[in-house]
């Protein structure tokens, strides 16, 4: 009821914007001592404690001593007593030990994976499931390393591969569009047992591939896979290629699919409401009117999810005149909004800053009977925080479990990006905390989390923070992505750390992870402005070996 009141009061104030005087004196909320003095030069020691697990030190940390990217840093061996000491309900489900050995072992060099299974002979670790899954999550974003102890770890005695296993891995080759040696996989899957190559397996295959733009690709998998997998071409398989298909911008090759199959394959509701979804996405409004015809023809009854996919569609294009259209049509035919449809038409109000009408949406929810969900308070969350209104967004976030909504990873997100988005930087890495004491594992970080903290540490120049906080995304097996190393480089040669940003950029090549032209190019002129002519020429030589082989290269270039 508390937060219902507050926000309703957010909506009926006649004042742009509430001064809130309740203080937070809770010792575990993420937001004390904070809100009313500028935060420090030095972050506090508590801090720099959690982010590198170990002891409380006195001597204070300079931004600007040596930086080693953390796979390759020898301090990460100091930290590991830090980590054997963690609490039973931290991380004892992890096999902690061996994680580390292993990546110890996966770190040491630049080798094919053919030469890392012939290097893992020396690994003493036990091999288990969990392992396993745990290495593919660490290193999901280098195929090579990753398959490599795939390959290893089959050949252990006591040890068989899952079919979970098989698929994880599977999709990491996918993500890395290493479609070749994904392909192999299940080949080999379907030689080891006809059991494991399942919709589920198929399914990853056709969304890697269609995500990577190969969209007749993926049809022939879904067409191929019965005759070589045993996998059946049901409705539930056609609407996971349809899915993926939408989801990844081709609405053409899904509705090809669904004629084609019309007369073998029988579609359901959810067939029709992935291309209604489609074409609303594609702003094909009057063939999505078609199809929703033809739904009702195909004895289908028009449901909530087939109008929000219209309502999303009006709400991309601005035009809540025709949105408004829509609820009311639903209104008349007795189709109540969701959660869903609500906060996708207050994100919307909200990016197009008509913040009382975003903030009106909620009371329009309480009048139907519809609980907000974690989703709507991130979105809640945000436009608040947008528009200036940060101690708002900070009562919303404290209140939203009284009201028995569980804080997910996005809320956090969410609110992390807000504290950073306000220079709260000492709240942003609290949260950091807060987020591994939540019982929940839906608040484990992910790579959204670190994104705005790591951008603040390039800004700020905050080098040693930036290694630290990289270790910890490691040891919560966050794997760096291409877009994460982007973010990295220019914001580090746009600081002035342009050192540090050749340390990243080689790391991301020595990965298979090519960064886009432009940041190429920035890194060449910030080396030349600042007349490091031998490490511009080697910046130069790794770009110009990548582009030879640009064309046998599986990796994404983003």
């Amino acid at each position: 009821m508390l937060a219902k009141l507050r926000i309703s009061k957010l909506v009926s104030s006649s004042l742009p914007r509430r001064i809130y005087e309740r203080r937070f004196l809770v010792t575990h909320n993420a937001f004390s001592n904070s809100e009313e003095s500028p935060e420090s030069p030095e972050l506090p020691s508590w801090i720099k404690d959690f982010l590198s697990n170990k002891p409380s030190s006195s001597n204070p940390i300079s931004d600007d001593e040596d930086f080693v990217i953390p796979s390759l840093a020898s301090w990460v061996e100091t930290q590991k007593l830090g980590r054997e000491e963690a609490s039973p309900g931290n991380v004892a489900k992890k096999p902690i030990e061996y994680i580390d050995k292993v990546s110890d072992f996966l770190n040491k060099k630049e080798a094919s994976h053919e030469d890392i299974v012939k290097e893992l002979t020396g690994c003493d670790v036990v091999v288990s499931e969990s392992l396993v899954l745990q290495v593919l999550r660490r290193f999901s974003n280098g195929w090579n390393q990753a398959y490599g102890f795939f390959t290893w770890a089959k050949s252990q005695t006591g040890y068989k591969h899952s079919s979970h296993a098989y698929n994880v891995m599977v999709d990491v080759l996918g993500k890395c569009r290493n479609f070749d040696l994904m392909w192999a996989l299940v080949d080999e899957m379907k030689s080891e047992s006809s059991e494991l190559v399942t919709l589920d397996t198929m399914s990853k295959v056709m969304r890697r591939l269609a995500k990577s733009g190969k969209y007749s690709e993926a049809v022939d998998a879904f067409l191929e896979m019965e005759r070589k997998y045993d996998v059946g071409t049901d409705t539930n398989a056609m609407n996971s290629l349809m899915d993926a298909l939408v989801k990844e911008n081709s609405i053409e090759h899904a509705h090809e699919v669904f004629l084609k199959l019309f007369d073998t394959v029988k579609p359901d509701s959810r067939t029709f409401n992935i291309l209604i979804h489609g074409f609303c996405k594609a702003r094909r409004f009057d063939d999505a009117r078609t199809m929703m015809d033809l739904m009702k023809v195909s004895g289908f009854g028009l449901d909530v999810v087939t109008y929000t996919s219209f309502v999303e569609g009006y709400c991309r294009e601005g035009d809540f005149r025709k949105v408004n259209e829509i609820l009311e049509e639903m209104q008349e035919k007795g189709v109540k909004p969701n959660v869903v449809t609500y906060t996708i038409v207050m994100h919307s109000l909200g990016k197009a800053r008509q913040v009382a009408e975003a903030l009106g949406v909620y009371e329009k929810m309480k009048d139907d009977g519809c609980v907000p969900d974690a989703k709507f308070y991130s979105s809640l969350i945000h436009i608040l925080s947008k528009t200036g209104r940060f101690k708002d967004a900070v009562e919303i976030f404290e209140d939203m479990t009284k009201q028995g909504v569980s804080r997910d990873v996005l809320v956090y997100n969410t609110m992390i990006s807000s504290a950073v988005h306000h220079s709260r930087d000492e709240m942003a890495l609290r949260l950091l905390k807060r987020m591994e004491e939540e019982e929940e594992e839906l608040c484990s970080p992910n790579v959204e989390t670190y994104a705005p903290l790591l951008k603040m540490c390039c800004q700020k120049k905050k080098i040693k923070l930036l290694g630290v906080l990289l270790h910890h995304m490691v040891r919560n097996d966050v794997s760096i992505d291409v877009a994460t190393y982007i973010l990295l480089i220019r914001g580090l040669c746009m600081s002035g750390k342009v050192e540090v940003a050749c340390l990243f950029f080689e790391e991301a090549m020595r990965k298979g992870m090519v960064p886009r032209d432009s940041t190429c190019k920035m890194l060449v002129e910030e080396l030349e402005k600042k007349g490091m002519g031998e490490a511009k020429l080697k910046i130069q030589s790794l770009v110009q070996s990548k582009v030879m082989t640009k064309s046998q290269s599986p990796l994404p270039v983003a």
